[in-house]
């Protein structure tokens, strides 16, 4: 048996913090060298942070890059590690793995297949890097070797899959099996949303398996740059068995994960049923060395799902821990004094306010009171809150802000959650508002406003009487203030700006209504593992949605105002992931719910189609939004839409025409 113990660590990088980067990538090498680790596979561009965005741009940046890269290079006694930075060369950049080996720089891999989709924009500012390719580099004074590289360091011989190098079906792990690489590394910047977990698991268990290797995934943990959040999903597998995993949405800045694998056992069943090997002519370059490489003392290992992730309850349990770990790490690097809320009664804003709680709960239950409070230096006064319950009531800051529209239900509701979890509760009356500016706009164009003409009018300003109250408890306390608009709303524009969308950051825009809903049954009853529920949603999961801006006799629910959220989540999902005319959203309609008329879906169809292009600018106005799910609508990230357009009216005349030909009613009901 040749034993030989490797490691992958996450690590919660920020893009351009150059000391802070350098510091935990330091701590990940210490903490790989005291657990007797010989090679140390870290995540994609960890020296700069993966999300610089057009910051990759400037030539500081790559200077500065190759600058901490040497600084690190001196650390690495006794240790293989994999780090990974932008390279210039030749007027392009390419997004490279700097190998390392006991101080001394072994050579970069160029990353082959750049990830150009959804949230991804790399090849903005990336180049790939060519197939079979080599090339030499000035790094540090020394001449280094750049390109399609095999390491062979004391008869180990070790190759790259870049982060989307593994999702492409012509993987570069194919031509390493050919070359007799004994182990891949995978350092990633791979977002997290759901179901992806299993996605990456499968690769690196098949990679492992046809590749007849040891495999090493290194992902970011945290929320890096605003938007994306990455979960860590550190693993290492060795021909096709999983022996190692590391926990997801860690709170900590550095996790290592660690396995010894048996190099000997993997090269006996290459041997058997692997490819025929490459033995002259190679295309890849071989950068050779001498290296002691440490004999690891044999190990039981078996890789556990954490407990939360076998449920049935897995996406409820990752929307939590994401939207937590997202709010914690937002809260630290923007250095904010905490968060308020507007504080409706409702569903939307009870979720943001629980997901506020849950961020102290997971971070402080992980951590350690002392070390969560470690993380936030810039509240000093959080040092004093005893326990949790008093972390959040000085973190978290709710107001009920009533009009003469809003009811004793919705108070009551409000009450109750902020109660539950332990937040400042404040309540604001703003009906005087409202009808001061009602007042002086009706004094101005000579006539009372009222509901038969003003309808819309009257509902906005309310929501936007207010804004001004919750922004000025956010500056008083120099909070982030959160807005707390759901992704099926900003589908059809169903917010109002300036009033429910205020805020600095919006972490529930990512995630559809009907979930939502889901969600917050789950938390009223069972709750995250290792948490307690939250019995008191039950006053906000017992009512209807509604806006709460129409008199009360006129008994305004959000469904009735558009259409039932499971229709409009479906029609989405049909018009914006799969980009289907509206004569197919309507045909997919009609097999989904059969219990509606083909009237009542027209209808719909036509609704979602209409404000879907009317609210393009509202979208592009929305406050930073969490990505939790690949069939996000933010502009900025995901989904691009001009915001003046024609506004599908020949589309829709097509479906008309359809279900007129057919016989139907287009607005029976």
């Amino acid at each position: 048996m040749k034993l030989l113990k490797i490691a992958a660590a996450v690590l919660n990088q920020t893009p351009l913090d150059w000391n802070g980067n350098r510091a935990r990538i330091l701590e990940a090498i210490q903490q790989a060298r005291e657990h007797g680790v010989s090679l140390l596979c870290l995540p994609e561009l960890c020296i700069t942070g993966y999300g610089c965005e057009d910051a990759f741009h400037s030539p500081g940046l790559h200077a500065l890059a190759r600058e901490v890269l040497l600084e690190i290079v001196p650390h690495t006694q006794r240790l293989i590690v994999s780090l990974g930075l932008p390279l210039w060369y030749r007027g392009a950049l390419f997004n490279t793995a700097c190998l390392v080996a006991d101080r001394r720089i072994l050579g970069l891999v160029g990353k082959q297949n750049l990830a150009g989709e959804g949230l991804h924009y790399e090849p903005r500012w990336f180049r790939a890097w060519p197939e079979g390719v080599q090339v030499e580099v000035d790094l540090g004074g020394r001449s280094c070797p750049l390109g399609d590289l095999v390491f062979d360091c004391g008869g180990v011989r070790i190759g790259f899959e870049i982060c989307e190098d593994a999702w492409v079906a012509d993987r570069p792990g194919g031509d390493l099996a050919r070359h007799a690489v004994d182990i891949v590394l995978n350092p990633s910047a791979s977002h997290f949303a759901f179901g992806k977990h299993q996605v990456r698991r499968r690769f690196v268990l098949e990679g492992s398996r046809a590749f007849h290797t040891s495999y090493v995934y290194a992902n970011l943990v945290g929320n890096e740059a605003g938007r994306a959040i990455y979960d860590g999903d550190a693993m290492i597998a060795s021909c096709g068995t999983m022996l190692a995993c590391g926990p997801r949405f860690s709170f900590a800045d550095v996790q290592l994960t660690s396995a010894v694998v048996d190099l000997d056992d993997a090269r006996m069943q290459q041997a058997r049923s692997g490819p025929p090997p490459v033995l002259q002519n190679s295309s890849l370059g071989t950068v050779q060395v001498d290296f002691p490489l440490r004999e690891a003392a044999p190990t039981r290992q078996a890789a556990q799902p954490e407990p939360w992730e076998a449920g049935p309850y897995a996406k409820e349990e990752e929307f939590t821990r994401a939207i937590a770990l997202g709010l914690f790490d937002y809260l630290r690097k923007s250095r904010a004094g905490g968060f308020v809320v507007s504080l409706s009664g409702g569903a939307d804003s009870a979720a943001v306010a629980v997901l506020s709680a849950c961020m102290v709960q997971l971070g402080v239950g992980e951590l350690g009171r002392e070390r969560f409070l470690h993380k936030l230096p810039h509240l000093a006064a959080l040092a004093d809150a005893a326990d949790v319950p008093a972390m959040v009531r000085q973190l978290l800051t709710c107001a009920y802000q009533a009009t003469r529209n809003s009811t004793p239900t919705t108070r009551d509701a409000a009450c109750q959650v902020a109660s539950a979890v332990g937040a400042t509760f404040l309540e604001l009356d703003v009906d005087p508002l409202v009808q001061q500016y009602v007042g002086l706009v009706s004094h101005a164009i000579g006539r009372t406003l009222n509901w038969q003409q003003d309808d819309l009018a009257l509902q906005n300003i309310q929501a936007r009487a207010r804004g001004p109250s919750a922004w000025l408890l956010a500056n008083l306390r120099g909070a982030l203030l959160l807005s707390t608009s759901n992704r099926s709303e900003a589908a059809v524009g169903y917010a109002t700006m300036d009033g429910d969308t205020c805020g600095g950051l919006s972490p529930i825009a990512g995630i559809d209504k009907a979930f939502l809903r889901q969600w917050l049954r789950w938390m009223e009853a069972d709750g995250p593992n290792g948490l307690s529920p939250v019995p008191a949603l039950a006053a906000v999961n017992r009512q209807q949605p509604t806006a709460e801006l129409r008199p009360p006799e006129a008994g305004q629910t959000d469904e009735a105002d558009l259409m039932p959220y499971e229709v409009l989540d479906a029609i989405e999902r049909a018009a914006i992931r799969d980009k289907q005319t509206p004569l197919e959203a309507f045909r997919r309609m009609e097999a989904y719910f059969p219990q509606y008329t083909a009237g009542q879906l027209v209808e719909w169809v036509q609704r979602f189609f209409r404000l879907w292009c009317r609210n393009q600018w509202k979208r592009e106005r929305y406050a930073p939004s969490f990505h939790v799910d690949d069939e996000n609508l933010d502009p900025k990230t995901w989904c691009r839409f001009p915001i003046l357009s024609g506004g599908y009216e020949r589309e829709l005349e097509q479906l008309h025409q359809f279900v007129h030909a057919r016989g139907s009613s287009p607005t029976g009901g």
